[in-house]
């Protein structure tokens, strides 16, 4: 059970009475009669082999409220689609697949990168920019929800926890984060969120100076969560980025786009598990090194954007504050692991914060070698005027391939 502090920049919506999931599914099924409710499903076509999605449309087969399911399928065959009709045939709801390395949805890429307005990279960034457009084409939703496919503790109070908040008409939130514990096998699990991003911000703002930016960031339990929920409406205008740095760019669109006042933060699931990546401490281009470069990134081209000028000198400030405040976090945490009983290999914690430490240099250098670079999709709004009608050709071009016309 979770407190109910509140730090003032963002409402938190915790879970304190551990109401019935079907008390609250009664009360989304009345909101969605005027706030229709879809959930978008980013997969690769392996995970319909995993152990984690088929729990997931267990779960999903048994919820009232969602008005429609949008699948985005990447790496996927011919053969391997037609199997993923069948794998997500038995889902009640209205759904659709998109099957992105399909003739009809790559003809519509290559139209867009004709424009120059396609997404440049493969990745969870690209999939999940097409399954929004493709709610924005259908428009049989007020409220789209987005979770990943590899949760293996999944339960569908999850999903009703999230979207909760955007769905109610009685309040003003217009986007949702999920947070939670990422305790799972008696461990303390998600170090980069722990011991990067939450030193990270700390170093920054000792270093730079407070920033309202910064303080955004910090006040999320979860930033790197990879559920959250919104108004249809918020997503014209978002900006997808393509790599690792998707959860953090898209809470700063968001702090771009919305008062903070509409923003909140709600407590989903008391244990969650998932994939895990490796560290992968000698290929930068892959794991945890690369997602911790991303992310770092991410953080920096917004604080640029915000006014901050960095150098070499300034990352490298950075980088020796940020490996101080992460070494005590280590003692912290290890502190709270022993004390509810966990396990936290204290070894394995330092080579994360020594791998973190050069990889916020190596992603400052990154920075100022090409400070122009934008690793976001355009947002739809942009898209739509560049190649107008493009939305009504996705929607006939995803119909088609589940017609399997």
């Amino acid at each position: 059970m979770t407190d109910f502090h509140q730090t003032g920049a963002i409402a938190t919506l915790h879970n304190l009475t551990r109401r019935p999931v079907e008390e609250m599914e009664r009360e989304l099924v009345a909101f969605s009669e005027n706030r229709p409710i879809s959930l978008i499903l980013p997969s690769l076509y392996s995970e319909l082999e995993g152990e984690a999605l088929p729990l997931i449309l267990d779960h999903l087969t048994k919820v009232p409220y969602l008005k429609e399911i949008i699948i985005g399928l990447d790496r996927a065959s011919e053969t391997e689609f037609h199997k993923a009709k069948e794998f997500f045939g038995r889902l009640p709801q209205h759904h659709r697949i998109l099957w992105n390395d399909g003739p009809r949805l790559t003809a519509i890429h290559d139209k867009l990168m004709d424009y120059g307005v396609a997404p440049t990279e493969l990745g969870k960034g690209r999939n999940v920019w097409y399954c929004m457009g493709y709610a924005l084409a259908s428009g049989r939703s007020d409220v789209v929800a987005l979770h990943d496919c590899d949760i293996v503790t999944y339960h569908r109070e999850l999903l009703a926890r999230l979207v909760y908040p955007v769905a109610n008409p009685r309040f003003g939130y217009v986007f949702a984060k999920g947070f939670y514990s990422r305790i799972a096998d008696g461990k303390l699990n998600g170090r980069v969120s722990r011991l990067l991003v939450g030193p990270l911000l700390d170093a920054l703002e000792k270093t730079i100076g407070p920033q309202q930016y910064i303080d955004y960031l910090a006040a999320f339990r979860y930033p790197l969560s990879g559920e959250f929920a919104m108004r249809m409406a918020t997503i014209p205008d978002i900006r997808i980025p393509t790599d690792w740095g998707l959860e953090i760019g898209v809470l700063s669109e968001m702090r771009r786009n919305a008062s903070q006042r509409s923003i909140c933060q709600v407590d989903i699931a008391d244990v969650y598990d998932h994939k895990h990546q490796d560290l992968s401490q000698d290929d930068a281009e892959k794991g945890l090194s690369r997602m911790s470069i991303d992310i770092t990134k991410a953080v920096f081209r917004k604080l640029a954007t915000e006014g901050v000028t960095f150098t070499s000198g300034t990352f490298r400030s950075v980088k020796a504050t940020y490996y101080r405040a992460a070494l005590d976090m280590i003692e912290s945490y290890h502190a709270d692991a022993v004390m509810n009983g966990l396990r936290l290999d204290r070894h394995r914690e330092e080579q994360a914060v020594e791998l973190f430490a050069g990889n916020i240099m190596k992603a400052g250098e990154m920075f100022l070698e090409n400070p122009m670079e934008t690793p976001v999709i355009p947002n739809w709004r942009r898209v739509n005027s560049a190649a107008p009608g493009i939305l009504d050709d996705l929607r006939d071009a995803v119909e088609a391939d589940n017609r399997g016309s």
